[in-house]
């Protein structure tokens, strides 16, 4: 018999904001990356986003493409520290909408997976504090001592999303039509396209663009925004009319 399964993305998603801002910050204060390249190099696309003038994508990869080159060289028991002291301190800073779903969904017995461009240490500590069956992140490689080499496989692009849903739908005998995903940035519109039920947390323009090109993905998908203590449940085809 099949299996109904739950996709979640986590940054802006579950988290409430990237999981990369959080471990940049840790790597700062460790002097693993150094102060300047949040200067000279993050904040200006920051402050754009900030201002919303500009994308908020442009800044989450620019700290992962800093993350990448800077982690080159460091062995992984240093990265897999910083990452628990990261999400014991930043793990429950998530939305009240997502958390809830999180517990229907194991209540109702559902698979629930993570799929997430952070870091795989980071979603590894993520997926086990929040009861995840199973998790997918970004893979940065390491050589045969632990010391990581500056290759990756990405997990924050449509593509690669496409392709990891395809390899848990096998792994667990899940029936896509009748299953759920979440996501808020265009690198989960696959993900969203692929299910039964699927909602945007808190989306960007950029995603709701891409659900509202196929008129039968608009017509099923959901809009969830969470303010202060609200949450704003909506049809998409209702919101772009």
């Amino acid at each position: 018999m099949k299996k109904i399964g739950a996709f979640f993305d986590i940054d802006g998603t579950l988290y409430r904001e990237g999981m990369i801002t959080a471990i940049f910050k840790k790597f700062i204060n460790s002097d693993i990356i150094g102060a300047d390249r949040w200067f000279n190099e993050v904040k200006e696309k920051y402050d754009r986003w900030d201002k919303r003038i500009g994308n908020y994508d442009d800044y989450l990869l620019k700290m992962a493409e800093i993350y990448v080159e800077e982690i080159k060289g460091i062995h992984r028991h240093q990265v897999e520290f910083i990452a628990r002291k990261v999400i014991e301190e930043n793990g429950d800073r998530v939305y009240t909408f997502t958390r809830d779903r999180i517990k229907w969904h194991k209540d109702m017995g559902h698979i629930l997976i993570t799929i997430s461009g952070s870091p795989m240490e980071l979603v590894n500590e993520m997926a086990e504090k929040h009861g995840f069956y199973d998790w997918i992140g970004t893979k940065y490689y390491t050589d045969e001592e632990g010391f990581f080499t500056g290759e990756i496989n990405p997990m924050w692009d449509s593509e690669n999303k496409l392709k990891a849903v395809g390899n848990f739908v096998k792994k667990y005998n899940i029936d896509l039509s009748k299953s759920y995903a979440y996501g808020d940035t265009a690198g989960d519109y696959s993900m969203l396209s692929m299910v039964g039920n699927p909602t945007a947390v808190n989306p960007t323009k950029e995603l709701l663009k891409e659900l509202s090109k196929d008129v039968s993905i608009l017509k099923k998908s959901k809009v969830a925004i969470e303010r202060k203590d609200m949450v704003y449940e909506f049809d998409l085809d209702y919101i772009m009319k």
